[in-house]
């Protein structure tokens, strides 16, 4: 699969695009008002322990306070360490070889922790909705081959890089240049590399881990330690393998960086670096901003003219999947499973492209035969492979729904870009003008026996206003005849339609 990584670099904005096939596969994006925080590692105050729940927040400078929950608090020879399998903040190391420990009661957050206590802590998610940013204490400092793991003794090779005979050299390798107390993980993109790179990538991470050491000596919280690269640099480390075949950026300045960094950390590659000089936008030369402009659609068209719709909440992402204008060939259930496994591929790929996270909930149209049922959940299962965020299928249900999770440490793209809608505050309807014109009456009504022989108010938006002056005429001369009161009704442009005033007047 041929990739090409787009960069369009600005003084406060970065986009990153990973075209695979000339397709954008993933798309980033970090501001410079909102950077990425995940992988930081920060010397934070404990200001609330809550052993109710288990947990404490964590003031680390942000805007939120952070939540540290008692089982990503570092016990001193506790093997217990969820991070060995979640790799928070290293989305393409999911799964990790790591033995299973006897299980060990987690000691009570009360104490782990005290009030006011300083502890170092490193971002596993980022702050996403109205949550704060989550916190391990359980620290790593990834490189290009290797993450050390700082306190403990653990080896491990990334799951994803499946001929045993290479996992067994590049374990035997970490076990040789492991010092004591310092973990490592060999990355997916470690395999083929030779022993003395793996040490220099170790060196190098050696070397930061001594400056963040000093940095926590010298430190008083609440302060950042230690900052992850920016975007561009995170993707040429976690993103960029052999089957990249250029990196186009349309900025002079982080041109020569990438090729500065290349040459220091990534002399192997063999990527061309492209400087971006036309006058047409990059993103528009590439139709990225086209694919950036979809993202915001709850619809997505299948090429046979089925579609599926795209529902996000906080933590939950329904997908409804729907035959449109396909009509099929031969039968139904051909016409369906066709539908489906259409619907599958195109899924996957808008989870990475949306980068959408958490629990999602495929609606399935329904199919009689278990071996259709079959077909899709392996197609689905198998598109799901490219994806570096770990991503794991349920069974489908006999009524074609079909669970995924998929690893989230940041936001979707989607909320990324978007805010909740002034309007109707997201819940993506409104009151009909019917409902608020009648809500006018009964307020009228409500006030009316407390005003009599007196005025009353009415302003509205001027929709509404037509329609209690048109089809609620006769309910307003009721209403005037029935409570002896005066009612005057006035457009206000400025109004939302669900806003309106009745005053009654002296």
């Amino acid at each position: 699969m041929s990739k090409e990584i787009i960069v369009n670099s600005t003084l406060n904005e970065a986009r990153v695009a990973v075209l695979e096939n000339g397709n954008p596969a993933e798309i980033l994006i970090e501001r410079a008002h909102s950077k990425n925080v995940a992988g930081n590692i920060y010397k934070g105050r404990v200001i609330k322990v809550l052993p109710g729940i288990q947990s404490a927040f964590v003031d680390i400078g942000l805007s939120k306070a952070a939540f540290l929950p008692a089982a990503d608090v570092y016990v001193e020879n506790g093997e217990r360490v969820s991070f060995l399998e979640a790799m928070d903040g290293m989305q393409d190391e999911a799964e990790v070889d790591a033995p299973t420990p006897e299980p060990k009661e987690i000691p009570p957050i009360e104490q782990l922790l005290k009030e006011g206590q300083e502890i170092v802590v490193q971002v596993a998610k980022e702050s996403i909705g109205q949550k704060g940013a989550r916190l391990t204490t359980h620290l790593t400092v990834p490189g290009r081959y290797i993450v050390l793991m700082p306190g403990y003794e653990h080896v491990g090779v990334s799951r994803k890089i499946e001929e045993e005979e290479e996992r067994e050299r590049l374990r035997l390798i970490l076990k040789e240049i492991k010092k004591e107390g310092m973990g490592l993980i060999a990355r997916t993109v470690s395999a083929g590399h030779d022993r003395e790179e793996i040490i220099a990538d170790l060196d190098y991470l050696e070397r930061l881990w001594s400056k963040i050491m000093d940095n926590m000596a010298a430190s008083k919280a609440p302060c950042m330690i230690y900052e992850d690269h920016g975007l561009i640099f995170r993707i040429l480390r976690d993103t960029a393998t052999a089957d990249v075949s250029r990196i186009i950026i349309d900025n002079k300045a982080d041109y020569l960086k990438i090729k500065s960094f290349l040459r220091e950390y990534m002399p192997d590659m063999n990527i061309e670096v492209v400087l971006y000089t036309n006058d047409i936008p990059i993103f528009d030369y590439y139709n990225i901003e086209i694919e950036i402009g979809r993202i915001l659609d709850k619809k997505v068209w299948l090429k046979s003219g089925g579609y599926i719709v795209i529902d996000q909440a906080e933590a939950l992402t329904v997908i409804d999947v729907n035959t449109g204008k396909f009509v099929g060939k031969r039968n139904f259930e051909d016409t369906i499973l066709k539908t489906n496994l259409e619907a599958s591929k195109e899924i996957a790929w808008q989870l990475r492209l949306r980068n959408i996270g958490g629990i999602i909930i495929v609606d399935f149209i329904d199919m009689a035969k278990e071996e259709n049922r079959q077909k899709v959940l392996k197609t689905m299962d198998l598109e799901l492979k490219n994806d570096r965020a770990k991503a794991s299928v349920v069974n489908i249900s006999p009524l074609g729904l079909v669970e995924i999770t998929r690893k989230r440490v940041q936001e979707s793209l989607t909320r990324s870009l978007s805010e909740p809608c002034p309007y109707c505050e997201g819940r993506g309807i409104v009151k009909s003008k019917l409902t608020v014109c009648y809500d006018i009456l009964r307020e009228v009504r409500r006030i009316a026996p407390f005003v009599r022989d007196k005025k009353v108010y009415i302003e509205a938006h001027p929709d509404v206003v037509d329609l209690l002056l048109d089809e609620e005429k006769g309910s307003l001369d009721e209403i005037e005849l029935m409570m002896s009161i005066e009612v005057e009704v006035t457009p206000n442009d400025t109004f939302h339609i669900h806003d309106y005033e009745v005053t009654p007047m002296d």
